[in-house]
């Protein structure tokens, strides 16, 4: 309960000016003036003007707290005048009694000197570093933003490089395989144009050694007409099949040893009439059969291109033809043709 007895005395040694009273000047405190007014009054009047007081500090210290954390700026802005009842005014502390505000609102040379840098700077510089403190940046966010700005572009760059890079692997990845496509091409072409030469160059050798065979061997008769093949199937011949190369000619054409050899037999040999037997150096045997007559005999040497008979119709025959056949060294019998062609023979 709120009493009405008077308040106790106080060690103060002075009491602040009543509201409005700017001509007080301050002195000793009458309890007894003060006494006057209900305890409760006083109290309340005291109380706000400890809240008031309170207040106005905390307010002073959120600027400063705020100004130094660099949570605003007042950079570009117009300035803003504050201005306090004069009640208000008289009961603020002492700026010089606050620490870190003190020299911010004094009035004294030195305070004007920091307040004039503190102007000139602004409020917050959180997060600027060197580097941009020396290019001239002075506002946090216009900071961030040329950080942002350079990251930006930093990651374009980057972007761009790497696709440059792509392209430039894509290009070279192409180059490759092209240059491989047109070295297989050219290895192919070289190849095909090798493999040319060399058959060019074996046909060459090949067609210089038939005409050194040709100028041996001799086809074995003049003027005639092929009749049959060998291989040829048909009842005129006993085996079904022919067994030689016929050349019909007039009876009476030379017969010609195709190759320098010994005489192995000369005579009347059955269905093949008169039959010469000629066998060469290698131990090739050359039948020349239906022969109407013989110039040689066994054991005689006879030499490429000599006559050793005559074109006749003797033996199993339909008419004047040369049976001609080849037989290798075991006894095998081969086709006259390709035998003959083998050594450079045009028949």
């Amino acid at each position: 309960m709120a009493s009405n007895q008077p308040a106790p005395e106080t060690s103060s040694p002075f009491r602040p000016a009543a509201f409005g009273d700017e001509n007080t000047t301050r002195g000793e405190w009458n309890p007894t003036e003060d006494s006057l007014r209900p305890v409760r009054g006083r109290h309340r009047v005291a109380k706000q003007r400890g809240l008031a007081r309170s207040s106005t500090v905390l307010g002073v210290g959120v600027i400063a707290a705020v100004g130094a954390g660099g949570m605003a700026t007042a950079q570009g802005k117009p300035p803003v005048s504050i201005s306090l009842p004069d009640s208000v005014k008289d009961n603020l502390p002492d700026p010089s009694s606050l620490p870190g505000v003190g020299a911010f609102m004094s009035g004294g040379s030195d305070a004007d000197d920091t307040t004039a840098v503190t102007a000139s700077a602004p409020l917050t510089s959180a997060g600027i570093t060197a580097t941009e403190a020396e290019q001239g940046a002075t506002d946090a966010g216009e900071a961030l933003r040329a950080r942002i700005l350079q990251q930006a572009e930093q990651q374009q760059s980057g972007a761009e490089a790497e696709a440059r890079a792509a392209e430039e692997s894509a290009a070279a990845e192409q180059a490759a395989k092209e240059a491989a496509k047109q070295q297989s091409a050219a290895e192919a072409k070289a190849a095909a144009e090798k493999k040319a030469a060399e058959e060019a160059a074996k046909a060459k050798a090949e067609a210089e050694r038939l005409a050194k065979l040709a100028a041996s061997y001799s086809l074995p008769t003049s003027s005639y007409t092929i009749t049959s093949t060998f291989g040829q199937a048909g009842s005129l011949w006993s085996s079904g099949q022919h067994t030689g190369l016929d050349f019909a000619a007039p009876t009476g054409t030379p017969v010609k040893a195709v190759h320098g050899g010994t005489v192995k037999s000369a005579g009347w040999s059955g269905s093949y009439g008169y039959r010469t037997v000629l066998e060469l150096d290698d131990g090739t045997e050359i039948w020349y059969c239906h022969q109407s007559s013989m110039d040689v005999t066994a054991g005689q040497r006879v030499n490429t291109g000599d006559t050793i008979g005559r074109v006749g119709a003797t033996g199993n025959v339909t008419g004047p033809h040369l049976h001609l056949e080849v037989h290798t060294a075991d006894g095998s019998g081969i086709d006259p043709m390709s035998w003959l062609r083998s050594k450079g023979l045009t028949v």
